[in-house]
């Protein structure tokens, strides 16, 4: 084998359509372009979303709701996964190190701890937000909860 008796596969290339080349060759004239009107010219360019002159979609479909920017996005842990972190790993602290070591959160998320689950182990929880009911599982098994 040597370089210059490479070829391609058979049927893996094929030739360029050739536009402009001359009425006999098929696609000369208005080369594939119709007659008349902006998209036969050159240099024509569409908007995005143009629906030649008919309302567009995007202002068409009604708009609706809000979304603050403002807003502050937790990443919900129910306690069922803090007993899970404690038996697995045999922990007694759950703090945000943890939970980016043991991959629940990452390092810059907001955690919010929710009372889904039942917890059972004594834990030392460090979050940024509590729900009551996770407040209250937690105390009931002797923990201690500390907020961010």
């Amino acid at each position: 084998m040597k370089l210059h008796t490479l070829t391609p596969a058979e049927g893996s290339t094929k030739n360029r359509k050739r536009i402009g080349r001359g009425t006999g060759s098929g696609r000369g004239g208005t080369s594939t372009r119709g007659h008349k009107g902006a998209k036969s010219r050159s240099g024509y360019k569409s908007k995005l979303g143009f629906e030649g002159g008919q309302m567009p979609l995007q202002r068409r479909v009604p708009k609706f709701g809000f979304k603050s920017f403002n807003r502050v996005e937790y990443k919900p842990v129910n306690l069922d996964t803090l007993q899970g972190l404690s038996e697995q790993f045999s922990l007694d602290v759950i703090n945000m190190e943890a939970l980016v070591a043991h991959g629940i959160a990452s390092k810059n998320d907001k955690i919010k701890i929710l009372g889904g689950g039942e917890l059972k182990s004594k834990l030392d929880v460090s979050a940024h937000k509590f729900s009551a009911s996770a407040v209250a599982a937690i105390e009931n098994v002797g923990g201690s909860v500390n907020q961010i």
